[in-house]
């Protein structure tokens, strides 16, 4: 168990909070608030406590390998005064904010700040050693808190300045680290799809989306864990082509073939793939979209989704299940026409009542908030890498294990 915000004897003292503002923005303006809406309880625990807070996050990338000039611009694009606004908003009082991350003009704000008062800090990636965790970076935060609370589950497979660097020095000078409400939830809900007891099985794992090589290692420990390991997307591609199968157009990857043919050796019938396939002659523009039984994909034909006795295949499985982790969809829902897989894997997840369902992040989180299923899952992680990162570790993660233990 690690140490918990709620743990912490905090009045007047300075409390860095790592959060994930990583929200999606046009032209300066919020388009889901949703990560921000989740921080707030841990933000309002160090508020009622007397504590004064400091929020860091990164928000969007800048690519330091780019001209000064689109670094500028990328550091404009994602300045964090907007998640300021908003935040003064969700909690109905003054946040201030430091458009700087370090210097005089930052350690000046810190220091007038009252108990119960919010800062937020500047995008993190302004620093170009953030992602490095360069030590001058880690000690100039570090300097500014007593205390140091990790609400970022987003960010906690990442070993950073902000997520690592800054409570491995605190905790090495005698000052408390600890867990937020939102990271808590995450282990809590992810344990279950990790370490899953007897009675909360068969336990059923849906993989979809791009690429086997991103997800070898996630592959290979849902393998050891579960009962059944559904492969969908443009993932099972590759699976069907190392079993003879012929797949058109669709996305390959043929360096996988290999670990495909081993991973279907190892699993003994453990493996569900699709059994028919919805296809297309082009991906942007396609004139001709049929739906073909049995696996082979005819040439000039691109997978686009699973077809309708696929959709039945998954759903007897996951209506069999006490279990289930589901990251990455069954095919191209962003278009129309190949919306019926995804949905339906949705739709069969939210008829089993009886089971503890995840949701792993990702575009698998977007898709069934699009369709209208997010309340129907136990959990729906705000963190995609971490989430996929925490199962392939056994429920470790950087940014969560150097959190002192209670």
């Amino acid at each position: 168990m690690k140490n918990h915000v709620k743990d912490l004897q905090v009045n007047g003292k300075r409390v860095l909070v790592r959060c994930d503002f990583n929200v999606p923005l046009k032209n300066g303006a919020i388009r889901d608030d949703n990560r921000i809406v989740s921080a707030l309880p841990t933000i309002k625990e160090l508020i009622s406590k007397g504590a004064k807070v400091i929020l860091m996050s990164h928000l969007g990338k800048i690519d330091y390998k780019k001209s000064p000039e689109e670094v500028q611009a990328a550091k404009e694009k994602n300045n964090m005064a907007p998640i300021a606004a908003r935040l003064a908003e969700l909690l109905g009082q003054e946040v201030k904010f430091c458009p700087v991350t370090r210097g005089k003009v930052l350690e000046d704000m810190v220091a007038s700040l009252n108990n119960g008062d919010v800062l937020v800090v500047q995008n993190t990636r302004y620093e170009k050693g953030e992602s490095k965790n360069d030590s001058e970076v880690s000690h100039i935060w570090a300097s500014l808190a007593d205390a140091f609370v990790m609400d970022a589950f987003g960010s906690a497979h990442r070993a950073h300045s902000s997520t690592y660097g800054v409570p491995e020095i605190l905790k090495s000078e005698g000052k408390p680290t600890a867990i937020g409400y939102l990271v808590e939830k995450e282990v809590k809900s992810l344990g279950r799809v990790i370490s899953v007891e007897q009675k909360d099985r068969p336990y059923v794992a849906i993989l979809g989306g791009l690429k086997v090589s991103d997800k070898i290692k996630v592959i290979d420990s849902l393998l050891k864990k579960c009962d059944k390991v559904i492969i969908c997307g443009a993932m099972s591609y590759t699976f069907n082509k190392a079993l003879g199968h012929t797949t058109g157009t669709s996305p390959v990857e043929d360096d996988q073939l290999d670990y495909a043919t081993n991973c279907l050796k190892e699993a003994n019938g453990r493996i569900v793939l699709p059994v028919d396939t919805v296809v297309a002659d082009d991906f942007d523009d396609p004139k001709l979209i049929q739906t073909i039984d049995g696996t082979d994909i005819p040439e000039g034909m691109m997978g686009m989704d699973i077809g309708p006795k696929t959709r039945e295949l998954f759903r007897e499985e996951i209506a069999k299940a006490k279990t289930i982790f589901w990251n990455g969809p069954a095919g191209v829902f962003e278009k129309e026409n190949y919306q019926a897989g995804t949905v339906s894997v949705c739709d069969s997840i939210a008829k089993n009542k009886d089971c503890f369902s995840v949701i792993g992040g990702g575009d698998s989180a977007a898709a069934c908030k699009q369709f209208g299923y997010i309340s129907s899952f136990s959990h729906v992680s705000t963190g995609g890498g971490a989430s996929l990162e925490m199962i392939e570790n056994d429920g470790h993660l950087p940014g969560i294990d150097i959190i002192e233990d209670k």
